[in-house]
């Protein structure tokens, strides 16, 4: 049975193909005619699903009038025009993806998006204080989208989030810390005298500044033996079912670079290319590759460095990514300019490199003004200018 009242689009079952077929009428503002359109299904939960959002992708007017939209469907739409526009990755996809499973069972994004009030969305975001910030984000960041496009389609007069306030978290943002000189030298030691499956990778993390996605995606045609170069041109990365792929760009565009081989990195390096090279069904040639799969999953690599250094090290806060921020840390240490520690790390702009350094710089902040000061003192320039005011006082 049909059910009435719902012409421009309803759920019925079909008794001689025992399917539930959802039909809705398409409206054509060009022509002005009302075309029915129907597609069939084995459960009544995916037609009305499939109903809801053809209608809503459709911009049907007949049934935004009679039915509204819900805020989850828009959240839903945006992020697969995002996808289909090319405007995010696979990757960024299937993580937006996660946070909108945990919008979908909220009641206030099952709501029509002209009903929902900013006391509704504040009282919401109020609850996730005792999630991360990086979380809140990610919720606030799609509420504010949604009702971005609902204005610019004409759903809403006025964006109920202008009156609503990001709340914080009640926890301290994770600081991600880089081994201190000492640290990195005893773990370098371990690396160089233990079989340790993943050493190479570590090796090029600690001293090429390669994030974990990127070592993994290395083949042996990445590498110039001769001039002792490594393009970084790819990193491994997940789609939207979270499968491990390879992806066809690094994380930033800046993240294609060509980095210079440490001396004595070069003779690891060149063991690893020849592991490849005699691998069986490694027919990319990657540098790492495991046995059974084919390709090594970037959690692994983290477990069995957090392995290593709790047994042997007593640490328990460095990760894989702490590696690589240990070779930007030791960069500036030795006087880099940050500019070329932001092209070596393969940072998008300078801002990131020294939003993400500021503790290293505020570090070594006083021995650069002491810089400043000794050049001061051999230039004459502060003792001058003391003769100079001391001269002047005799005048008066």
């Amino acid at each position: 049975m049909a059910e009435k009242g719902k012409s421009e689009g309803y759920v019925f079952f079909n008794k001689q193909r025992k399917r539930w077929n959802a039909q809705y009428s398409e409206y054509n503002p060009q022509t002005g005619k009302i075309k029915k359109k129907t597609k069939s299904f084995k459960t009544e939960e995916m037609a009305r699903k499939y109903l809801d959002t053809i209608m809503y992708q459709k911009e049907n007017p007949l049934f935004i009038e009679h039915n509204g939209i819900p805020l989850y469907e828009i959240m839903k739409s945006n992020l697969k025009l995002k996808l289909d526009t090319n405007q995010i990755s696979s990757t960024q996809f299937g993580r937006v993806t996660q946070t909108l499973k945990r919008l979908e069972k909220v009641p206030v994004c099952s709501k029509n998006i002209d009903a929902i009030t900013s006391l509704e969305i504040q009282e919401y975001l109020n609850t996730l204080k005792n999630l991360s910030n990086s979380s809140i984000n990610k919720i606030y960041q799609q509420f504010n989208q949604a009702f971005k496009v609902a204005i610019n389609k004409g759903y809403l007069m006025k964006n109920p989030m202008q009156d609503v306030i990001k709340p914080k978290s009640n926890k301290e943002d994770k600081v991600v810390r880089a081994f201190t000189v000492e640290e990195q030298q005893e773990f370098t030691n371990y690396l160089l005298t233990h079989n340790s499956k993943y050493k190479n990778v570590f090796l090029l993390q600690m001293y090429m500044g390669l994030r974990v996605g990127e070592a993994l995606a290395l083949t042996t045609s990445d590498i110039d033996l001769k001039n002792r170069r490594i393009h970084i041109h790819r990193t491994l990365t997940t789609d939207e079912n979270n499968a491990v792929i390879m992806g066809n760009k690094t994380k930033t565009y800046s993240g294609n670079r060509i980095l210079p081989i440490p001396d004595f990195l070069y003779e690891h390096i060149l063991e690893q290319m020849q592991i490849a090279e005699n691998q069986y069904y490694n027919e990319e040639k990657l540098l790492f590759k495991p046995i059974n799969k084919r390709y090594v999953k970037k959690e692994n690599v983290n477990t069995e460095l957090k392995r290593i250094l709790k047994k042997y090290f007593n640490i328990t806060d460095i990760s894989t990514h702490s590696l690589r921020h240990s070779y930007g840390t030791r960069c500036i240490e030795s006087g880099m300019a940050p500019v070329v520690v932001q092209k070596l790390m393969g940072h998008k702009d300078i801002s990131v490199t020294l939003n993400t350094y500021t503790t290293v710089y505020d570090k070594f902040k006083e021995q650069e003004i002491d810089k400043v000061n000794r050049y001061y003192l051999n230039e004459n320039l502060i003792e001058n200018n003391i003769k100079r005011l001391k001269g002047n006082d005799y005048e008066r």
